[in-house]
C-alpha cells in the first residue's frame, strides 16, 4: 500500500515529542551566507508616493545559502546527502530576491509580506493591489496599482525558489550523484501539452531533465484526448530525441495535436536536489528579519526594520507552503520561528511534485493534465487525523505544534480547488465526514463562485470565462492575519461549505448540486479524481520508483480512495455557502469555479483553472424565449437603484464581518452605480 512521504506515525509523534520534552538539538547553521544587490532603484514606481509612507524604493539581487546535510533538520530533503559539498561540508544554493521597501524605514510598518514567486512571476501585486500586469518579474510604475500594500507599510520581499523558473527568480540548486560520483540515472515522465491554435502548435518539446539516452528504442512516447482514454504509442520511427533535453515529431513539420495529452517515459539523470527551495525560504526571510549582516560583512538590507514576517502564496508556492509547514520547516537554524503568519491562497488540500528525485515543481494537478503526480498526498488537513487507507497518523501542524513555531495560517480557496484540487479534503477526514473545529491557529475560507485564474472571454473553453476577482477578500484577510499577529484580534471564523448542512455535496447528480438546467450549458459532475499511485518502497524517501514494461508506465493506480465535494449551489447556479461578495450575494450571471474545454482543445474535459460566467437574460421576454429558469436581470433588479441598494447592503455586511475593508466597499458601490443594471 502506498504511503505519504514523511508522514506522521506513531513511533514519529513519540520521538518528537520526547525531543520536545527532553529539549530538541539545536539546528545546525543552515543560513544565508551573503545578499549581493546587483541594482538599485530609488525611488521606485516612477516616483509614486503612497500615502504617508511615500516613497519606495527596489533592490534586485540574489540570495546565497548552504545547508548542513548531516543535520536532522534538512534531513527531510530529499537527495541532501548526495549533493556536492564546499570545504565547510555545507550544501550551497542561490535565487533571485527582489526587496521594495519604504525610502524611510521610519514611516513602514516593520511587516515583511514575503511572496514565493509562482514559477518564477510575482503575482501579489495583481492579487492586493490590483495591478493590470498579471505576471509583472520587475514591479514598474503601472504595477502598483491602487498601492495597498505601500499605503500600508509593508516592506516586499520576492525570491525563486522553483528549480524549473527562468528569469531574475530562478534558482541554482546543485545535482545529486551517487556516492562514487557517478551520474543518477533513474525513471522520468513528462507530460506535453500545448494548447495553441493548430497552425502555431510548436514541433518541439522540451523535458525536464536530460535524457540518459538518446535511442528512442529505450522510451516511450504515447499519446491519448482524455486521461481515461488508453494510451497510444506513437512508434519509435515517429518522433526522435534531437538532443538530451529536446523532441521533435517526425516526419519533418508535424506538430502537436493542441489539448491532447502527450507523455513520454524515459530514463532521465542528474537529479536536481530541489527539496532546498524549503531552506531558501526558510532561510531568506530568518536572515533578513534577524541578521545585521551577512557573512561577507556586508550589512543586511532590512537589519533593523521588520518585527514581523508574513508569508504569502498563490497556488503553486501555496502549495510549497503546506510542505514547509508540515515538515518542519518554519524554525530557522537558531530555533527561532520564521513566519509569524501565512496568507494562503488557492492551495487546495494539495502539497506538490517539489522535494523529490527528478521533481518537476511546475506540474499541477486538473482534471485534464498533470494527474499523475504525488500531489494529493496525506495529510490534507491541518488537525491530526488517522488515515485507514495508508496506515497512517498526519497533520500538517505535528512538528510545528511540538516545537512550538506554527504561524497563524488563513486559507482561502476558489470554488475551483473543490473541484479539481480536493479543496473539500481541508475540512473533512479521509472517510468524507466534517471536521467542524478549526486547528488552533487555523481559519478556512471559500470564495465562493470564484475560479483559480479570473479571466475574460471564451479562451479556449466553451463558456465565456469568469472574471471575478479575490483581491477585495485577499486584501481584507490580510488586514485580519495581522490584527491576529499583532493584536491577538481572532480573525473572522471559518466559512465554508459542509457535509452536515447540506452545502457540500457529491458532484452528480446535478440535481443534487442544486446547478440549474441552463439552455447550452453543460453539466457533467466531471472533477479530478486525485488517484492514488503505489511509486515503490522508496516513496517514503522521495524516490519515485516508476518502472516500465517496453516504456508503457506501471505505476500501479489504487484507486480514488479519498472522497471529494463540491459546493451545493443556490437555483442560479452560485455556491450558498462560503464568503459570498457581492458579485455571487446580487448577482448578474451564474458564475462557476470550473469550465469545460472546448472541442478542439480536449473538450469536454475541465477547462484547467478557469471557471464559466453565464449572464442572466436581460428581460422576462428574452427569458421566457431562451427557456432559461433564472430569473431575468428585470425581475430581480426593479429599479438601477434597487440593485445598487441590494450591492451596497451586501458589502456593508461582509466588512461588519471583516471579510472587506471599507475603501473595498466604496469601490464596489461606485461599480454598482456606473452600471447599467436596473436601467
Amino acid at each position: 500500500m502506498p504511503r505519504s512521504p514523511r508522514a506522521a506515525t506513531p513511533t514519529l509523534l513519540a520521538a518528537a515529542i520526547g525531543c520536545a520534552l527532553l529539549g530538541a538539538p539545536a539546528l545546525a547553521e543552515a543560513h544565508i551566507t551573503r545578499i549581493e544587490i546587483t541594482q538599485v532603484e530609488s525611488p521606485a514606481f516612477g516616483g509614486a508616493a503612497f500615502g504617508d509612507v511615500g516613497l519606495y524604493e527596489k533592490l534586485i539581487g540574489r540570495a546565497f545559502g548552504e545547508v548542513d546535510p548531516r543535520a536532522p533538520e534538512n534531513r527531510a530533503i530529499t537527495d541532501i546527502e548526495l549533493a556536492p559539498r564546499n570545504a565547510r561540508g555545507m550544501v550551497e544554493y542561490d535565487t533571485g530576491i527582489l526587496i521594495l521597501r519604504p525610502v524611510d524605514p521610519a514611516k513602514g510598518n516593520r511587516r515583511l509580506f514575503y511572496e514565493l514567486t509562482n514559477r518564477g512571476v510575482i503575482l501579489s501585486l495583481r492579487a492586493l493591489d490590483d495591478s493590470p500586469n498579471p505576471s509583472t518579474t520587475n514591479p514598474a510604475a503601472a504595477d502598483a496599482g491602487n498601492g495597498f500594500l505601500m499605503r500600508r507599510g509593508y516592506t516586499l520581499l520576492y525570491t525563486g525558489w522553483d528549480l524549473s523558473a527562468v528569469g531574475p527568480f530562478a534558482s541554482h540548486f546543485p545535482v545529486a550523484t551517487q556516492r562514487n560520483g557517478a551520474p543518477i540515472v533513474g525513471p522520468a515522465i513528462d507530460e506535453l501539452i500545448f494548447d495553441n491554435p493548430p497552425a502555431v502548435q510548436p514541433m518541439t518539446a522540451t523535458l525536464s531533465y536530460p535524457a540518459a539516452a538518446l535511442d528512442t528504442a529505450q522510451a516511450t512516447l504515447t499519446v491519448r484526448s482524455h486521461y481515461g482514454d488508453a494510451q497510444t504509442a506513437i512508434p519509435a520511427t515517429g518522433w526522435r530525441f534531437n538532443d538530451a533535453r529536446t523532441i521533435q515529431l517526425l516526419p519533418e513539420g508535424t506538430r502537436f495535436d493542441p489539448g491532447r495529452l502527450y507523455e513520454l517515459a524515459y530514463q532521465a539523470r542528474n537529479p536536481v536536489v530541489s527539496g532546498l527551495a524549503l531552506a531558501a525560504v526558510r532561510d531568506t526571510p530568518a536572515f533578513l528579519h534577524r541578521a545585521t549582516t551577512d557573512d561577507t560583512g556586508a550589512a543586511n538590507p532590512l537589519a533593523g526594520r521588520i518585527d514581523v514576517v508574513i508569508g504569502h502564496g498563490i497556488s503553486q508556492p501555496a502549495r510549497l507552503l503546506h510542505d514547509l509547514v508540515h515538515l518542519g520547516f518554519n524554525r530557522d537554524e537558531r530555533g527561532h520561528q520564521v513566519f509569524d503568519g501565512i496568507l494562503s491562497y488557492i492551495a487546495g488540500a494539495s502539497s506538490g511534485f517539489f522535494n523529490y528525485r527528478f521533481a518537476q515543481p511546475f506540474r499541477t494537478h486538473r482534471q485534464h493534465i498533470g494527474r499523475w503526480t504525488p500531489e494529493r498526498v496525506f495529510p490534507f488537513a491541518n488537525q491530526l487525523l488517522f488515515d485507514p487507507v495508508t496506515d497512517r497518523f498526519g497533520g500538517r501542524l505535528v512538528r510545528c505544534t511540538l516545537t512550538g513555531t506554527c504561524p497563524k495560517i488563513l486559507e482561502a480557496n476558489s470554488s475551483n480547488e473543490y473541484w479539481v484540487k480536493g479543496g473539500s479534503l481541508l475540512h473533512t477526514d479521509t472517510r468524507g465526514h466534517d471536521l467542524l473545529f478549526d486547528a488552533p491557529g487555523v481559519r478556512t475560507y471559500l470564495f465562493s463562485s470564484l475560479p483559480h485564474s479570473p479571466s475574460a472571454g471564451p479562451g479556449i473553453c466553451e463558456q465565456g470565462r469568469n472574471p471575478l476577482s479575490p483581491a477585495p477578500g485577499l486584501r481584507a484577510l490580510l488586514v485580519d492575519l495581522d490584527d491576529w499577529i499583532s493584536h491577538r484580534t481572532p480573525p473572522p471564523a471559518s466559512r465554508l461549505p459542509r457535509r452536515i448542512d447540506g452545502t457540500l455535496v457529491p458532484s452528480l447528480p446535478q440535481s443534487g448540486v442544486g446547478f440549474p438546467a441552463i439552455p447550452g450549458v453543460r453539466y457533467t459532475g466531471a472533477m479530478s479524481t486525485g488517484d492514488l499511485f503505489d511509486f515503490g518502497r522508496r516513496f517514503d524517501d522521495g524516490i519515485l520508483d516508476i518502472t516500465t514494461s517496453g516504456g508503457a508506465i506501471v505505476s500501479p493506480v489504487v484507486g480514488s480512495p479519498y472522497p471529494v465535494f463540491v459546493p451545493a449551489t443556490d437555483p442560479d447556479g452560485n455556491d450558498r455557502a462560503g464568503v459570498r461578495f457581492p458579485d455571487v450575494a446580487v448577482p448578474v450571471a451564474t458564475y462557476t469555479g470550473y469550465g469545460f474545454r472546448a472541442g478542439g482543445f480536449a473538450g469536454p474535459d475541465l477547462c484547467d483553472a478557469f471557471g464559466q460566467a453565464i449572464p442572466f437574460a436581460r428581460t422576462r421576454a428574452d427569458r421566457a424565449a431562451a427557456g432559461d429558469p433564472r430569473p431575468s436581470l428585470e425581475e430581480r433588479y426593479p429599479s438601477h437603484q434597487a440593485y445598487v441598494d441590494q450591492v451596497r447592503a451586501a458589502a456593508e455586511a461582509l466588512a461588519r464581518d471583516r471579510f472587506l475593508l471599507q475603501e473595498d466597499v466604496d469601490r464596489i458601490v461606485l461599480a454598482a452605480q456606473a452600471s447599467s443594471v436596473g436601467n
